[in-house]
């Protein structure tokens, strides 16, 4: 067994002064030592490795593995992504001294990306119909269907319907737009002979579907309902009991040992040179 005692590794009362000199009108309820996580990150990774935190609580690890010369991802539901590490791990970049900072001589430098989950794409309306999100404008819908798709999300400068392309010759169109034979007619004549389009829409002309072989129509959300689960914010684990909790004996009873039966013996004897048996 190993003993990290405070003295080492820092206690709370260190853990809450590093968090007030980001918030301190808001202190993060459990945060950790930097020098606890700067332990760990120690013994479990070399300068370069990638470190994840998925519950960065006020980005402790985030901000310990970044003065450490360690790559980071860290993932947050609640609103203290915003309140605490955001403004936390920017004061790391511009060079803080609070925490490790001068025990490895912490400059600052680098930087990181902050990304927000995007909404649901789908919801249910009313009747219980899976929907558009409204909270999407055509372009974050052209991006995610583009996303599902495989596509890279690259709208050209002057066709409106190459909103993305996974090749050079593949694009993809995402409209909310009824497709009629005009409209599709009018695309198909600037389609060249080696390119094809994939339209996603909500409805379309009957009897297209098969209308032009270099050109795909599929039905938003038809199309996407197999792969994602849709209108759902609450992504608790659901703990359930494990099969081989019925197989364990009740805690008060005890296990008769099974006795070990004796190794079979597969060798053959041989005899050396100068003990070679008579006859």
């Amino acid at each position: 067994m190993t003993l990290w005692t405070y003295q080492e590794v820092g206690h709370n009362q260190d853990a809450k002064k590093e968090a007030k000199a980001f918030n301190s009108e808001n202190v993060f309820a459990t945060p950790k030592p930097e020098r606890l996580i700067e332990r760990i990150i120690t013994l479990a990774t070399n300068p370069g490795d990638l470190v994840l935190d998925s519950f960065l609580g006020s980005g402790t690890t985030a901000t310990v593995a970044h003065k450490m010369g360690r790559r980071w991802i860290g993932i947050e539901l609640g609103e203290h992504a915003k309140t605490h590490c955001y403004p936390r791990l920017k004061q790391v970049v511009d060079g803080e001294q609070g925490g490790i900072s001068k025990a490895v001589n912490w400059q600052g430098g680098g930087g990181f990306k902050f990304y927000t989950l995007a909404p649901s794409l789908l919801k249910e309306d009313k009747f219980g119909n899976l929907v558009i999100s409204k909270e999407y404008s055509p372009d974050m819908l052209a991006a995610a269907m583009a996303k599902h798709e495989g596509f890279r999300y690259q709208p050209h400068e002057t066709v409106f319907w190459k909103q993305g392309q996974s090749s050079e010759m593949d694009f993809i169109f995402t409209t909310t737009q009824f497709i009629t034979r005009h409209f599709l007619d009018a695309i198909a004549e600037e389609l060249k002979g080696d390119e094809s389009l994939l339209v996603c829409c909500l409805q379309f002309e009957a009897g297209l579907e098969e209308a032009y072989p270099n050109i795909n129509l599929r039905k938003i959300p038809q199309m996407l309902l197999n792969r994602c689960e849709f209108g759902k914010d609450d992504y608790s684990f659901n703990i359930i009991p494990s099969p081989l909790d019925e197989l364990r004996p009740p805690q008060d009873e005890r296990i008769t040992p099974v006795p070990e039966k004796p190794a079979p013996d597969h060798t053959t004897p041989i005899h050396d040179l100068f003990n070679q048996p008579e006859g």
